[in-house]
């Protein structure tokens, strides 16, 4: 079954969304109820290990779950450009972009990481890009081959894998210490998005530099073989930095402290110019398998796409090459556009809801897990108003220790501003299809502060309620 008659099984893309996935069975490395595989939900305890790339050095394996699509051949690069909102003529080996991919109708299909590893070979890594580029890869007649690296099974129940690399996160104020103990000796600091080497247990290994929490660090990948040597190697000469290892829920909270909206609907599920792609897509790939969650509730599946736009990524799409959404995206340059913030919890609010959890006869309100609803394929969009007006959508929330505090990261409309008081409402407005229906729950509003992404506290003097 594809992703287009599966759909139509439902008695709208929209109700297909909304519905419980929990029946789909049909494949174990996609298990709607699991999204880290192989990896545990805390090592010690999630509250340590988000704080450790905070406060000391944190280790977060990303062996399993990155899984990515390398293209590769004459037209490589060309082909990329194609499908790229944003400008990819600086792109060499050694260095990382961010690719930003949009549907025909201007909507954002998905965004990622883009490595260059040689002339013509790039691997892609990021949601929704492996069908997205492999598709096209297949049909535009480019001279490009889509090769996809698939993650480990979610449930490996015995079964084997095997991958190309082992790939380890290294982050946190004593990081860049870390690193360069492993190396036997110093390590260039290259600018951020560039490549580097170094040597970890006689391995020679690549390196990606970014950071977490304002702190230099590694994404470091090398041979297969040496995984356990090479993570054995990095706890044990981690010990005198404070290294902690990074389960799969404090791993998912770092996208919310961060401030990458990774939960938004790729555009993909409307429009007949992209039932091709629909049919040519297996229904049990993670777009088959997303639920549309939250307080919000539209007529209309389209209503829930963002623009790259939306995102912030406006500085980043360069109209002056073909791609994609090129014309689409240039008749909305000068629309209304949404703004990325996170909303920071009312303490009350929050506590009030704990209690309703709590009594036998209390409200039917929608849990709240923490520190994030790390173990879902959900789409999270709630309702978020000031003044009785919406005023945009909640995405991910998380509990983030260091700030001891509940966040939510948003988009929302231009006109407000860091220190508005608006309402984010939670719960669930459920909907579904036939036997398989959501239920809905009771909508709680939660006061919440308006606050830049990344995140940082706004004083409480500075709140400003609209």
């Amino acid at each position: 079954m594809n992703l287009q008659s599966i759909l139509e099984s439902a008695d709208s893309p929209l109700g297909y969304l909304r519905s419980d996935k929990t029946h789909r069975h049909t494949n174990r490395a996609w298990d709607p109820k699991l999204i880290m595989p192989q990896l545990p939900y805390e090592f010690t305890d999630w509250e340590r290990e988000q704080l450790a790339w905070r406060d000391t050095v944190a280790l977060l394996d990303q062996s399993h779950h990155m899984q990515a699509v390398i293209i590769s051949g004459r037209d490589a690069k060309t082909f990329l450009t194609y499908m790229a909102c944003n400008n990819l003529t600086n792109a060499h080996p050694g260095r990382a972009f961010q690719i930003i991919c949009a549907s025909p109708d201007g909507y954002l299909v998905g965004d990622g990481i883009l490595l260059q590893q040689d002339e013509n070979t790039f691997a892609a890594v990021g949601p929704y890009l492996l069908n997205w580029l492999s598709y096209h890869a297949e049909t535009l007649g480019f001279d490009v081959t889509a090769t996809v690296d698939p993650r480990s099974p979610v449930y490996a129940n015995g079964h084997g894998n095997r991958r190309p690399a082992c790939r380890y996160q290294i982050q946190g104020p004593n990081a860049w210490a870390l690193i360069e103990k492993l190396n036997g000796g110093s390590v260039a600091d290259v600018p951020f998005f560039h490549l580097t080497e170094i040597t970890v247990a006689g391995h020679r290994m690549e390196g990606l530099r970014h950071g977490m929490a304002g702190a230099p660090g590694l994404e470091i990948w090398g041979p297969w073989e040496a995984r356990d040597e090479i993570r054995g190697t990095i706890l044990e000469e981690g010990e005198e930095f404070g290294i902690v290892e990074v389960g799969a829920a404090a791993y998912v909270s770092s996208a919310v402290e961060s401030g990458w909206v990774h939960t938004v609907l790729p555009a993909i599920y409307s429009g007949p110019e992209l039932r091709g792609y629909r049919e040519w897509m297996p229904s049990d790939e993670v777009e088959g398998l997303i639920r549309l969650t939250g307080s919000q509730e539209r007529d209309c599946v389209s209503d829930y796409y963002r623009t790259p736009f939306d995102m912030g990524y406006g500085r980043l799409i360069h109209l002056d090459h073909e791609f994609i959404g090129r014309d689409a995206l240039r008749a909305r340059a000068g629309e209304a556009k949404l703004q990325k913030v996170t909303l920071a919890w009312d303490p009350d609010d929050t506590a009030n809801l704990f209690r309703e959890m709590l009594i036998r006869d209390g409200r039917n309100v929608k849990f709240l897990h923490l520190p994030t609803m790390s173990d879902k394929l959900d789409m999270q969009y709630f309702r978020v108003t000031a003044n009785g007006k919406e005023v945009g959508t909640g995405h991910s929330s998380a509990y983030m220790a260091g700030e001891r505090a509940m966040l939510t990261l948003s988009l929302l409309d231009e006109s407000v501003r860091i220190g508005d008081e608006v309402l984010l409402h939670w719960g669930e407005s459920g909907g579904g299809f036939g036997r398989y229906v959501t239920p809905a729950t009771d909508i709680v509003p939660i006061r919440t502060t308006v606050s830049p992404a990344p995140y940082s506290r706004v004083a409480r003097e500075e709140y400003r309620k609209i």
